[in-house]
This record gives C-alpha cells, sequence and structure tokens, in this order.
C-alpha cells in the first residue's frame, strides 16, 4: 500500500491498477509473473531496475554494517532500459529478477496459475496453498536529485525482524545481479512527484515516501525447520504443513472431544495476506493455560447453539479445532483458513486481506466466544437500580450477580472483570455510580503527544513597531481558544494593556475569529494558519480596520488574463473615533513601516493614492452591514484607471455586498456602524507601490504544525503503573459526550471517574497507542515499562472486602511494529513448560534468550494471569540454539 497516495492516473493501465481501490503492490518473482503475463494476456509493460547497495558491497560486509548502525539497509535503484531490449533478461537473472504489480493484476495472475495447477490435476490445497506466504514490508522512497534513480531504505524500526532479514535477502546478492521491474506504476509515481515539487522548492532535501509491499514468498521452506525446493510455484511436494500425515494420525476429536495428546504448542502460523494481526491475537490466547485446558478438553457440551448473539457454536468449534492443532503433537506451521473464513463469515469486517487490529480482533474473539459458549439459556430481563446512598459492596454484588445471571461462560469466568464508574453534574452535584463489566482494560498512554499539542501562532503589531514573528507553543489537547490565548500572551511577553485578536487566515482573508473562549482547539487543523494581532486592552469596544491586500495577476483558467487576487496576510489596526480616507491612508502607511524596502516617497498623499469622485456621488460613507472578507476577485477587474500612479488604492467592503466596492476619497468620513465594529478596506497595488515593500513574511506564514514523515521524536517513556493512574484520574467529559443528568433533566458535561472494584483470573492490558482526532491519526512509540514477575494492583483495587490475590505475572504480549499506515504483529509468549520466552512471527517461532527483550515500544497488548503470592515464573533464562521446534 502506497501510503503517500495513489498514482496519477495516465492511460497507462499499470498506472490504472496502481490508482484501484486495492492500493496494495506485491513483490513477486519475475519468472512466476511472466509465466501468469504471457498465459493469461496481461497486456502491461514494466519499467527494469537494478539494485546495487549503497555502502559495503560484500555480503558478509553488509551485514556487519547492519550490525553496527541503527538497522537501517540503503539500496539504490538504477533504470536499466537495456534489460527491456533482451528477450531473455529475466530468465538470465533466475531467482534475483522481481516483479512489482498492482493487487488487481496480482490477483489475475494468481488465479491463471492456480487454474493451471487445477487444469493439470494437481491438488491446490497441497501445492500453492500450502506453502505460500504473503510479508509485508514498509519501505521509505525517495528520488536521487537530478536523476532517475530511486534510493530505498528498509529499516527495522518499520519492520519486524524476520521481515527485516527478508527484505534484505530479497536485496542483497554476492554472486547474481538484482533487478526488479515495476509493473505497477508506483516508481513512476514517485518520480513525477519529485519533478512537479522540484520547480517549487528548489531548497528542499530529498522528500522520502512511505510504500508498503506485500512480499509473494513462493521460495522459503516450510516453516519450522522443515525444507524445501525454492522457487517453484507449483510445489507438488507432499511434506507441506498438512500433508506430512502427523496431526492426522493423533487422537484428536474435532467436534470437541477431548484430545488425549497434547504437544509443546511452539507452532507458527502462515500468514495468509495481512493476517499477522489474526496470528498474533491467536497465539497469545492459545497459550493461555486456562483456556488451553479448556478447549483440549471436552468444551462442546457447553456449545449454546441456540443463543441469538452467538455464532451458533461456529466460531468455538473452529476455535477449538485451530487451538488443538497448535497443541499437536510434531505438528508443523499450517495456514489458519478455516479460522479466518469462520470469522470473517460473521465479522465481514476481517474479510479480505486488509490489516486489521489485534486487539480490535481480540475483543471479537472473546465476546463470540462467550456468547457461543454462555451456560444461559433463556437470560432473565434484570433492571438496575440506582445507588440511592447504599454501600457500593452492596451496589456491585447487585450489578455483578444481575451480569452472571445472563452471562456465564469459560470466558466470563477467566477474563471478566468489573469496574466502577462515577459521574458528577457540574451544576446540581448529582452523583450517578454504576458497577460495569469490563474484558479487557484500555489504557491511556500519558505521552505529551497525547496531553500536549504543538502550535505556532504568528503575532503582528498594530502600530507598525515591529514585524510579524511566529511563536510556538504547547498546549493542552483538550484545551479550549481561552488556553491557547494565555500561553500565546505568555510566550510572546504580552503587556497587561495589551489583548490579543486571533484569527485563521486563508488566502488572503481573515477566515474567522477565534473568540469563543470556550470553543475547543481540536477543531483546529494542522495545516490551517493563524494570526495573532496585539491590541489596547483598553479598547476593547473600539471598531477596528482590517487591510486586505490584492494585485494583478494572470490565471491559466481566464487564458492570461489579468485580474485582482488576494496575496499577503491582512494587517489590522484600531480605528479612532473620526475616520476620514487621510486616517485610513496614515494607519495603513504605519502598519507598512518594518516592510518597507526602500526610503519614503515624497509625493504627496493625495498622488500615492490618487484622487477622483465619490463612487456613490457623496462624501460621507456609512458602513452599516457587517464587514469582513470578501471574494478574491474583483470582476471589474482591468479597467485602466483602476489604479493610478501612486501604487495604492484604498476601497471599503462588505461581506455582504462585496461588489461593487466603494473607493475611499482622502476628504470622506467614514462612519462604522456595524455590531462587529470591523472595518474592512481593500487595498489595491500596482507594481511600483509593491517595489517599496517586502512582503515575503506575509506571504509564507507557517502552518499550526507541519508534518515531517519520518522525523524522529525522542522516545518517550512511562510506567505500566502511570497509565493506570492515567485511567482512573478523573476527568470531564468532552462535548461530545455529554452525560443527561436525571437532575437537571439536561446533558451536562459532567466529571467522569473509573475505579478497579474485582479483577479476572486473566488480566488483558490494551495499551492505547493510537489516537483518533477529528483531522487527525497517530500512532505513540512510547515505551512502557511493564512488569513481567510481579504486577502489584493492590493499591488500585477499591473492594477490600475479598481475599484473593491481586498480584499479576505476564505470559504473553501482542506487538505492533510500523505506523499508521501499516506494520506488522508478532507475539512474545512465556512457555511455562520449557520456561522460557518465545518470538512468534507468522510461521516462525524463535526462542529468546534474554527475558528483558520483551519490553519494547512495539508492545501493544499485555497478557496477565494472577498469582498467589510470590512470583511462580522462572526468572532463570536458558540459552538454546534451537531456534524453531
Amino acid at each position: 500500500m502506497l501510503a503517500a497516495g495513489d498514482a496519477p492516473s495516465t492511460s497507462s493501465p499499470a498506472l490504472e491498477a496502481a490508482a484501484d481501490e486495492d492500493g496494495r503492490v506485491f513483490l513477486v518473482q519475475h519468472r512466476w509473473w511472466k509465466e501468469a503475463q504471457e498465459g493469461a494476456g496481461i497486456d502491461v509493460h514494466g519499467v527494469p531496475y537494478a539494485v546495487a547497495p549503497s555502502g559495503p558491497t560484500s555480503y558478509s560486509q553488509r551485514m556487519f554494517s547492519l550490525i553496527m548502525s541503527d538497522y537501517t539497509a540503503t539500496f539504490v535503484l538504477h533504470r536499466a532500459d537495456d534489460l527491456a531490449l533482451q528477450p531473455d533478461a529475466p530468465a538470465k537473472a533466475g531467482a534475483r529478477s522481481y516483479a512489482l504489480v498492482a493487487a488487481d493484476l496480482f490477483d489475475k495472475a494468481r488465479s491463471w496459475h492456480l487454474d493451471s495447477l487445477k487444469s493439470n490435476g494437481k491438488n491446490l490445497f497441497l501445492t500453492e496453498e500450502a506453502s505460500v506466504n504473503i510479508y509485508p514490508l514498509m519501505l521509505r522512497v525517495s528520488v536521487t536529485r537530478g536523476t532517475n534513480a530511486l534510493t530505498v531504505k528498509i529499516s527495522k524500526k518499520d519492520n519486524s525482524a524476520e521481515n527485516f532479514k527478508r527484505a534484505n535477502k530479497i536485496l542483497v546478492s554476492d554472486l547474481d545481479p538484482v533487478h526488479i521491474w515495476d509493473f505497477s506504476g508506483r516508481t513512476t509515481f514517485i518520480l513525477m512527484n519529485e519533478w512537479n515539487r522540484i520547480p517549487q522548492d528548489p531548497r528542499s532535501s530529498d522528500q522520502e515516501m512511505p510504500l508498503e509491499i506485500q512480499f509473494y514468498d513462493i521460495s522459503e521452506p516450510t516453516a519450522n525447520g522443515a525444507t524445501g525446493k525454492k522457487d517453484e510455484l507449483a510445489l507438488t511436494m507432499g511434506s507441506s504443513a498438512l500433508s506430512n500425515g502427523s496431526i492426522m494420525d493423533m487422537d484428536l476429536d474435532s467436534s470437541g472431544g477431548i484430545c488425549k495428546q497434547v504437544g509443546s504448542g511452539l507452532i507458527g502460523l502462515d500468514n495468509l495476506g495481512n493476517t499477522c494481526f489474526m496470528n498474533s491475537a491467536v497465539q497469545c490466547l492459545a497459550h493461555t493455560s486456562k483456556l488451553v485446558d479448556y478447549f483440549l478438553g471436552d468444551y462442546h457440551k457447553e456449545i449454546n447453539p441456540h443463543n441469538p448473539l452467538g455464532l451458533k457454536g461456529e466460531l468455538a468449534y473452529s476455535f477449538g479445532d485451530l487451538l488443538r492443532k497448535i497443541w499437536a503433537i510434531d505438528g508443523t506451521s499450517f495456514p489458519p483458513r478455516q479460522f479466518k473464513a469462520r470469522l470473517a463469515r460473521f465479522a465481514p469486517q476481517f474479510n479480505g486481506f486488509n490489516q486489521h487490529d489485534s486487539q480490535e480482533l481480540l475483543a471479537f474473539l472473546l465476546d463470540g466466544l462467550h456468547e457461543d459458549l454462555n451456560r444461559v439459556k433463556r437470560k432473565p430481563y434484570s433492571e438496575a437500580k440506582d445507588a440511592d446512598g447504599r454501600p457500593d459492596e452492596e451496589v456491585a454484588d447487585e450489578y455483578w450477580g444481575n451480569h452472571l445471571a445472563r452471562n456465564d461462560s469459560i470466558i466470563v469466568d477467566t477474563c471478566q472483570g468489573q469496574y466502577k464508574s462515577t459521574l458528577v453534574c457540574p451544576l446540581c452535584k448529582k452523583v450517578s455510580i454504576t458497577f460495569d463489566p469490563f474484558m479487557y482494560l484500555s489504557l491511556p498512554l500519558p505521552s505529551s503527544a497525547t496531553t500536549t499539542r504543538t502550535m505556532t501562532v504568528t503575532v503582528f503589531s498594530t502600530d507598525g513597531t515591529t514585524g510579524p514573528c511566529p511563536y510556538t507553543v504547547n498546549v493542552s489537547q483538550s484545551g479550549y481558544t481561552k488556553t491557547l490565548i494565555d500561553v500565546l500572551s505568555n510566550a510572546c511577553s504580552l503587556r497587561d494593556d495589551e489583548r490579543l485578536l486571533v484569527a485563521e487566515v486563508y488566502n488572503g482573508s481573515l477566515l474567522r475569529y477565534l473568540e469563543e473562549p470556550s470553543e475547543v482547539i481540536s477543531l483546529i487543523r494542522d495545516g490551517d494558519r493563524l494570526v495573532a494581532y496585539r491590541l489596547p486592552k483598553d479598547s476593547e469596544d473600539a471598531a477596528i480596520v482590517v487591510f486586505k491586500n490584492e494585485r494583478m495577476e494572470s490565471s491559466l483558467s481566464s487564458f492570461g488574463r489579468k485580474s485582482w487576487k488576494n496575496f499577503g496576510t491582512p494587517l489590522v489596526s484600531n480605528l479612532p473615533d473620526t475616520i476620514n480616507g487621510r486616517t485610513i491612508y496614515d494607519l495603513f502607511l504605519k502598519l507598512l513601516t518594518p516592510f518597507r524596502a526602500l526610503k519614503d516617497d515624497t509625493r504627496d498623499v493625495d498622488q500615492i493614492t490618487g484622487k477622483s469622485s465619490s463612487v456613490n456621488g457623496t462624501s460621507d460613507i456609512d458602513m452599516s452591514s457587517d464587514a469582513a472578507e470578501c471574494s478574491s476577485t474583483n470582476n471589474n477587474a482591468g479597467e485602466d484607471d483602476i489604479m493610478t500612479e501612486g501604487g495604492m488604492e484604498f476601497f471599503l467592503n462588505s461581506e455582504r455586498f462585496p461588489n461593487p466596492r466603494m473607493k475611499i476619497e482622502m476628504d470622506q468620513t467614514i462612519t462604522v456602524s456595524n455590531s462587529k465594529k470591523r472595518l474592512l478596506v481593500t487595498v489595491s497595488w500596482q507594481d511600483n507601490g509593491l517595489k517599496q515593500y517586502n512582503f515575503d513574511s506575509l506571504d509564507s506564514l507557517p502552518e499550526v504544525f507541519k508534518t515531517v514523515l519520518f522525523a524522529r521524536r525522542p522516545q518517550e517513556t512511562c510506567s505500566l503503573y502511570a497509565c493506570l493512574e492515567a485511567f482512573i484520574k478523573e476527568e470531564p467529559l468532552g462535548p461530545e459526550d455529554m452525560w443527561y443528568c436525571p437532575g437537571c433533566k439536561e446533558h451536562r458535561q459532567a466529571s467522569k471517574k473509573l475505579d478497579l472494584w474485582r479483577l479476572p483470573e486473566i488480566l488483558i492490558i490494551h495499551l492505547k497507542r493510537f489516537s483518533y482526532s477529528r483531522y487527525t491519526k497517530n500512532k505513540l512509540d512510547t515505551f512502557v515499562d511493564f512488569p513481567i514477575h510481579d504486577l502489584d494492583l493492590s493499591g488500585y483495587i477499591r473492594d477490600k472486602s475479598r481475599q484473593m490475590s491481586n498480584h499479576y505475572q505476564l505470559y504473553a504480549v501482542s506487538n505492533h511494529y510500523g505506523g499508521m499506515g501499516g506494520g506488522h504483529y508478532t507475539a512474545y509468549v512465556y512457555h511455562e513448560g520449557k520456561k522460557k520466552w518465545y518470538d512468534f512471527d507468522d510461521r516462525c517461532v524463535q526462542g529468546l534468550e534474554k527475558e528483558d527483550t520483551i519490553k519494547t515500544s512495539a508492545a501493544y497488548v499485555l497478557f496477565y494471569r494472577r498469582v498467589q503470592g510470590d512470583s511462580s515464573l522462572d526468572t532463570e533464562t536458558t540459552v538454546v540454539s534451537d531456534s524453531t521446534t
């Protein structure tokens, strides 16, 4: 998937495919693609590239360089047009030649190969389907300035360790040249984007664009140590994961009977195409001892096929079968197709091969299993009663009893807890207390990226003493306009006798004024441009004048004909009680002082502004309508006498009647009688007037926040206990989550506080790394220091009457590597029998030498189990040489 955008529309079928609804691109072996292209009649041309490593050229030197560096491999792709003139070039390149194809072309090629196998009488399940994996690879691509060469970077920060190794194996070679043929149009898009950018910003550095490709691996040996023939699509070998007979010989009842023989559980799951999120979540649950004992036992007796909220038992059967295959003796990795198909049947959001969230899948899976295994056949009706001053223990037990009367399953027994929710009305002080069940805890990360927002505002003087100056401040994410103004006032050293008028600038006009103190700053987008004008505080009720600039420009839409266009940033000043044309001119000339490029013009004021009769035939102008910004063009442009030799003319504008405009004469009296007390004046400039000033600072206002691709931020850290503190902290509800107060009979912005009341046997903690606002999405890479051997929650439990341990041990972690646009999921699991942690990366299962390895900034979902007293996990780590089982 190309995160930076789709390819531009051209007549090329490849580029049209690149802009298809499915924006993924696949990296496949060129020979495999060439066979399908000829057999299926796919008429599309590719662009050949030769791949060369940047830096050491030998494989050993390259690997050593990677170890000593920050785990970022860099390659250069040079155009190799001579290959296109050699029909047998791909054959000569052999297994070192690859093709980059769009999703729809990949589907056509894959379908052709499968049809060919079928027509030859081959068993599809035991050939291509059983020995192929798809791995996502995140790349960063930039254009080498002035050439057709592309620089490709592969970072271990963006990819899992296993996928990082795969990418280097593809692109690094000591013997054979490595070629990549682009049939997707992605490289053309990147080159065109750079060429279009260079004339606009010649000073900018090479811009990196994120590019996610799906590596269609048909050459890797079968997982967990088995060997296989490389580089053959029709892998007709009978040693695939499900064809070696090991599982078939098991005493295994797929309908839910008792499984008498159990293996190690160290079995990988093949990636079916962006299904790493599912594999990660499943491996964590598949190593939850309570669930393993249950599903390896006679669980079918508790299937509830008549539950309207369930999946007729099919999800439970499918998960039970999957778990038994994972725990089979002498089993090898296998593709969990049946489970995924069953899951997608009842949850269409998991259909297809798009990337999803492991926590979202986990939430659905646990809820679906619960309903399939719910022991309650007929759910009684129960109504929650208000606390009415009763003891919390009594109310909590009542809520919990009502919950168990309708929900009773192995999932409830194992994974569900209860928390206390307290809402307080800010006006009538009405208190509402409820006790709700939870399946997992979603903890916020107390990171500066979630608590604060960096904003840049340009401050202008209104007396002409200083030029514009941008200030960058940090404001609370949940702050208001008043919060921003207060912080900005301190940053710009606002005097006690001054105030700030904040506005948004768009197309040379003030689009809106931020005058409502309670307006949330989340409505301000990062790409907006804000200005603040320093005005006298004692003149809050006085009128102001807003000067908007325009000049003659030609446009392509009008076939080169010139018209008036806005430019720069409006300037603002206070107005005295008596106003005429000369007052307007003097005020504007004063505001221009910081922008003067030449000495003051000594010509007469009347010559500069021009003198002519009033437009409406009177010497007084009354602006009785609301003055605001108007249209950026003047339909009357082009007349020879519209401007004079002096350089500028002044016109009054009204929001309601932008045209015709009223020209200001020197001796005219102007009255401001609108309710907002704002006078909008358009200044029309001639070229000779513009030469006297430097308006660069008015033409290049900074954005509120400039997003930099792959900008390195300082690594933030916090403890898991800090996340718990943030979870139980009292805070006001957002404007979009107003609470209906039964006392006031109205929706109120109440304060809310959560407290843990009772904890489950298995505690699942979800770290909220992904944040969403109205305009932005973000992933937090905060390093969370979580306990492994003793998570002590005794101080967080409000119910002190229950004699149960509140100590927990970590046994599994679901990890997410990468960013918002894509990434990869893996899992760390503690094996109780081997007293060791293992890394589950799809089909690959590898032992970890050091326990602390599991603590990374990729930790996303933590799985804890309750323990009694001291740590029950063996802290001893064993160094082993085997990487798979």
